[in-house]
């Protein structure tokens, strides 16, 4: 049975996940797989360019943002999925040998009129380095179940 449900989630409330070790070959790994550019496989052409060294594809950071969201979070939750994301800001990047912290605050609650066993959250998901720097922000909705399920 799932642990966390919409009824738990406090607007205001802010939790944090991690860290999380970022790996300079899961780097040019995933670049390799899912965004072949030099800048995410090449360190030395990766110097020449805006980023000034190797760098996470920002896939790649989204992707760690997720799995430290889903572990943080989703895994102990009644989570009934997302209608998507709103909004992805790629501040800085993912470097290797970052420590990655997730930062989550609950900005709004709303039970889901069409579904009373249902209800919204907006967060805002903030990526950080060892150094507390941002990296990615992001903003989205997900459903999670009520704990009673006519919706009282």
């Amino acid at each position: 049975m799932s642990k966390i449900h919409w009824e738990d989630f406090v607007v205001g409330s802010v939790a944090e996940y991690g860290p999380r070790l970022v790996r300079r070959e899961e780097i040019i790994a995933f670049a390799a797989e899912f965004d072949p550019q030099p800048m995410h496989m090449d360190e030395e052409f990766a110097r020449s360019t805006m980023l000034g060294g190797l760098a996470a594809s920002g896939w790649h950071t989204c992707a760690l943002g997720m799995r430290m969201i889903a572990d943080g979070i989703m895994h102990d939750a009644a989570s009934m999925g997302s209608p998507g994301i709103d909004e992805v800001r790629w501040i800085k990047p993912v470097r290797p040998g970052d420590r990655l912290t997730l930062r989550c605050t609950v900005l709004e609650t709303r039970p889901l009129r069409s579904r009373p066993d249902w209800g919204l959250v907006r967060f805002r998901f903030e990526l950080l380095n060892q150094a507390g720097e941002l990296l990615m922000t992001q903003e989205n909705v997900n459903m999670f179940g009520r704990r009673n399920s006519n919706g009282a």
